[in-house]
């Protein structure tokens, strides 16, 4: 299993990660705000069908390290995303609307699977408007994800701005290398 996204189809990407549970663990790094705003971002959900989501990303919340320029005032005052929950069936699918605030909205949709005493989470990102938004919302997954491995592991969290900007730059590449419709890139 590879760290790295996949693209599905066009305006498509799912990553994959084995991470220590138990799945009601994981559920709740997705779902309470509390935890999620330790590796994604804070905010209340209204947890059913049709339920708002309100998601703050402060990322000054996530790391200590200096974010880049284009990034400062995001890190420091934070961006609220409102969506809403499309798929809910605990513990295992949360599904929502993903508000990046210049785009119509995309859809994210979470899946847990126990498997071989871990989770299986398979995270995918549908409807996201072009290339570049693939490009920019890999790489935020991929970093945002290894986080949250970092925390149910129990162990140090790696860094967030050194590893954005270096997986920003491989997803460019890898995404430049095809035309991002099908398959892996």
């Amino acid at each position: 299993m590879s760290e790295y996204g996949v693209v599905l189809e066009s305006g498509a990407v799912r990553f994959e990660r084995l991470v220590q549970g138990p799945i009601e663990r994981v559920w709740a790094y997705l779902t309470e705000s509390d935890k999620r705003s330790t590796w994604l971002a804070g905010g209340e959900f209204d947890l059913r069908v049709g339920g708002e989501t309100k998601m703050l990303f402060k990322h000054s919340n996530i790391t200590d390290e200096a974010p880049p320029e284009a990034y400062r005032e995001m890190n420091e005052n934070g961006f609220l995303s409102v969506g809403t929950i499309t798929r809910y069936e605990p513990p295992h699918v949360l599904g929502l609307t993903w508000d990046d605030g210049g785009n119509p909205p995309s859809e994210v949709t979470f899946e847990l699977t126990p498997k071989d005493g871990k989770v299986l989470l398979v995270l995918t990102h549908r409807k996201l408007a072009d290339t570049k938004a693939m490009q920019s919302v890999s790489g935020g997954w991929h970093v945002h994800l290894g986080i949250l491995e970092d925390i149910l592991a129990g162990q140090p969290r790696r860094a967030f701005w050194a590893n954005h900007a270096k997986l920003d730059a491989e997803y460019a590449a890898r995404y430049a290398t095809s035309d991002a419709t099908d398959g892996e890139p």
